[in-house]
């Protein structure tokens, strides 16, 4: 470890590093003469990446993509290669798991998405993702993110789930489970709990139920 350190300190300290400016690529690297002359490394350009800013809906069963394309200010001409991941969100925009990622033309998918999910390549500069099969635990906001070298951007699309809100009273009575019981009641129903999203789209559509519960 001290080695590895000394030999960090000692290339950091030689000058040839690449200056990085956050939102965009690095466009210069110092020359070997370290003569104060500059040489064009990458032109600067910026990578924006874009999503639906509107929540796309779909139902249990069908198939659903989620847009995400993304290009270069000004135009970088030919696509270029680029990674691009997505992940499912939490509410509060922390990661819940890894979707997939894709490098060209191969990619991987992760967990439940496993031979559900790929990259759509119906034009250039397009990340969109599809879901096949869609499950109602796919509910939920998803990170669209493209990694070009030292450049990283990303946006988020919400898919929501369209179905009947319905309440449920187990045998045992009223405020009897827990959450973890409450879930699995659901999913014995063939359903899942719902979400903020989807009580207030029930409610804006005429539910009236005022007991509480999961």
């Amino acid at each position: 470890l001290p080695l590895l350190l000394k030999a960090t300190l000692l290339h950091l300290a030689s000058g040839s590093y690449y200056p990085f400016y956050n939102g965009f690529y690095y466009n210069h690297i110092m020359n070997d003469n370290d003569d104060g002359q500059d040489k064009d490394y990458f032109s600067g350009a910026k990578l924006v990446v874009e999503t639906s800013q509107d929540p796309v809906y779909s139902y249990n069963g069908a198939n659903v993509t989620l847009p995400c394309h993304y290009r270069y200010e000004p135009d970088m001409g030919p696509k270029r290669k680029i990674r691009i991941k997505w992940s499912k969100l939490r509410d509060d925009y922390t990661k819940e798991q890894d979707v997939m990622v894709a490098i060209g033309k191969t990619y991987m998918a992760f967990g439940d998405f496993k031979g559900r999910a790929h990259i759509r390549r119906d034009s250039q500069q397009e990340a969109s993702l599809v879901i096949s099969d869609v499950r109602l635990k796919d509910d939920g906001k998803y990170r669209c993110e493209v990694i070009d070298g030292l450049e990283d951007e990303s946006d988020v699309v919400d898919l929501r789930l369209k179905g009947i809100v319905f309440p449920y009273q187990p045998p045992r009575g009223k405020y009897r489970l827990n959450f973890h019981e409450a879930e699995q009641v659901c999913q014995d129903q063939g359903a899942i709990l719902a979400n903020f999203h989807q009580l207030f789209q029930a409610w804006s559509e005429g539910l009236d139920w005022c007991n509480a519960g999961w």
